[in-house]
């Protein structure tokens, strides 16, 4: 099918079509958030939405600039991530989960004036303050003696707010997207892009309208949450549910039971971490769910058989990515299939190519490139990447496929070395640097390998030193070790000792060959 085309007016603003034009639609009094004991209605969030965008304008954002949003998922994301759409400028939903170093890259890289920070996070990006070379002004949420607060800064202003004469095509927001090298790159989406993926996905697929309410575990800075848990609700009406903790199976239990979505967004780990709770069918309700969805790595099919027995609920597995903004292939409701990825979405075009860009018939696994207006313009600052990635209309996802006759999509790996683990893509290259820090490691290898349960994890093959005595206690502190360095969802869940790791006549490590020995163990 060919890509759909939306009809846009010349002058399009994101945030008036998301939360502007639901109290057009006489929803104002609505419940639009449900955070915590706290239920927000729209005409609440518009309001909240347009002091927080002259706020900013008052700290001198303007069109173009960037607003960093470093912030567990609250109704002060909403407030900052349309706000600062609203006055043209762009605001960057940023993973929760980094280290310093990783912040400073960030804050450093998108030259953002404004930092948006839950306190809890604020020492963290405190440790890098002074090597900020562009921000200006940084925003807790919460009580920090001594800070700018933003919720006695925004309410100094007008709940009336001048829209920005934004197009369709200007940039939005940004999102960041994990790269080989383990530098991540600034995805550019657009003022259209969030439509697309609404109409396309939410609606097409879905089904979704506006008596549905979503939770998401994935997050809201994560491409697949900032729609999940947010935007496409938003695009129809509904609502959403927003909870800060941490998404452990009984808390996301609770959370379902008592807020009864109608759509839940999980990932292949969290589906399958929550079917190990014993008794959970007599603990829990989750009658109000009429759809599973799942995406960030391939669904085991035993997981999704095993959730529609024990809670007679169908999940839709689908891929989508960062780039894309949201999924492009999806199963479909009542014809969803174990192992499978599904069909594509209509309004999306797909085509599966050998290493020489040559499209390959039925049948045969390539790699899966997609087409559609979802599609971010490019990647910030980095031009060679971006060539590589956007070539034309169609962008190379880097994931091989293969296309049954009947159209459905099979995953059969990477392309490249990136591992996707718990939903997250994490660059082998980076656990290995963290490692080669550790003094008992002489060289190393990380590849992605499969847990007992089908899911794919970090596991390092490591070549130790000369004279060092390899125990399970030096696994162990070696693990620690990486978990405290990096971002502790990207520690290897397995470290073997390996006399050599197998590598080209040049000195590359064959992290193909590492993948082979992890598949055969």
């Amino acid at each position: 099918m060919d890509s759909l085309q939306l009809n846009f007016p010349e002058k399009f603003n994101a945030a008036e079509r998301f939360v502007d034009w639901n109290v057009q639609q006489g929803r104002g009094d609505k419940i639009a958030i449900y955070h915590k004991d706290d239920e927000i209605t729209y005409k609440q969030v518009l309001d909240s939405v347009n002091r927080t965008g002259n706020a900013l304008e008052s700290l001198g954002i303007g069109m173009e600039d960037r607003v960093l949003l470093l912030t567990f998922d609250c109704p002060e994301f909403v407030y900052t991530f349309f706000g600062a759409m609203k006055i043209g400028a762009v605001p960057i939903p940023t993973n929760t989960m980094l280290m310093p170093e990783d912040y400073r890259y960030l804050l450093n890289d998108s030259r953002a004036k404004a930092l948006v920070v839950s306190k809890e996070l604020l020492p963290i990006v405190l440790k890098v303050k002074d090597e900020l070379i562009f921000l200006k002004n940084i925003i807790v949420i919460g009580e920090v003696e001594g800070t700018l607060n933003f919720s006695e800064l925004i309410n100094n202003f007008s709940t009336e707010c001048e829209t920005a004469p934004t197009s369709p095509d200007d940039a939005a927001f940004w999102l960041y997207s994990s790269g080989t090298t383990g530098f991540p790159k600034g995805t550019v989406h657009l003022h259209h892009d969030m439509s697309y993926s609404s109409e396309l996905y939410a609606k097409g697929i879905l089904e979704i309208n506006e008596n549905d309410r979503t939770y998401s575990v994935a997050r809201l800075f994560f491409a697949y949450g900032l729609g999940n848990g947010l935007y496409f609700a938003f695009y129809v009406g509904g609502s959403i549910v927003l909870h800060p903790d941490r998404p452990q199976p009984d808390h996301v239990y609770s959370v379902l039971t008592k807020y009864k979505p109608t759509l839940f967004f999980g990932v292949p780990t969290s589906y399958n971490a929550m079917l190990q709770i014993k008794d959970a069918e007599t603990k829990y309700d989750l009658s109000s769910i009429r759809l599973g969805i799942s995406a960030g790595e391939a669904l085991p099919g035993a997981v999704w058989k095993q959730w529609r027995e024990k809670w007679g609920i169908e999940i839709l597995d689908g891929i989508g990515s960062t780039e894309i903004l949201h999924i492009y292939i999806s199963n479909r409701i009542g014809k969803s299939r174990p192992d499978s990825t599904g069909m594509l979405v209509p309004g999306y075009e797909a085509k599966i190519v050998d290493g020489d860009g040559n499209t390959l018939p039925t049948g045969e696994a390539g790699i899966l490139m997609i087409k559609g207006d979802s599609i971010a313009a490019c990647y910030w600052n980095k031009h060679e990447k971006t060539k590589k990635t956007f070539q034309g209309e169609w962008f190379y996802t880097g994931d091989q496929y293969v296309m049954d006759e009947e159209g459905y999509f099979t995953y059969a790996g990477r392309g490249d070395d990136m591992i996707k683990a718990g939903g997250i893509w994490v660059s082998p290259v980076e656990v290995e640097t963290t490692l080669m820090q550790h003094p008992a490691v002489l060289e190393c290898g990380v590849v992605g390998a499969a847990d007992n349960d089908g899911l794919i994890k970090p596991k390092a093959y490591v070549v130790f030193k000369e004279g060092i005595e390899v125990t399970d206690q030096l696994m162990e502190e070696v693990k620690i070790f990486v978990k405290k360095s990096i971002a502790p969802y990207k520690f290897p869940r397995w470290i073997e000792a390996i006399d050599e790791l197998p590598k080209t006549a040049t000195g590359k490590i064959q992290r193909f060959k590492l993948r082979q020995l992890a598949g055969s163990k």
